[in-house]
């Protein structure tokens, strides 16, 4: 998509979808190209049980009130 100066200010709406849709937007100024917008990366949707950290103690024999007892002792008795 190409945008001029003016269309940044009146067209902001049309310029954030098109960022949306993953399109690189065109920056120009008197008829000359200033810049160029590009969408942030893509939305990942990873879910929760998909994370290398979910379920890495379910061999566990401890319940989980016990676990989270030895994690939050101090390191040094004294």
């Amino acid at each position: 998509m190409k945008a001029s100066i003016v269309d940044l200010r009146y067209k902001t709406n049309d310029i954030l979808k098109a960022l949306e849709r993953n399109e690189t937007v065109t920056v120009l100024y008197h008829g000359k190209i200033k810049g160029v917008i590009k969408p942030s990366r893509k939305k990942t949707e990873l879910r929760i049980k998909d994370h290398p950290f979910f379920g890495m103690n379910k061999d566990s024999e401890e319940t989980v009130l016990e676990e989270l007892a030895n994690l939050r002792k101090p390191r040094h008795d004294l």
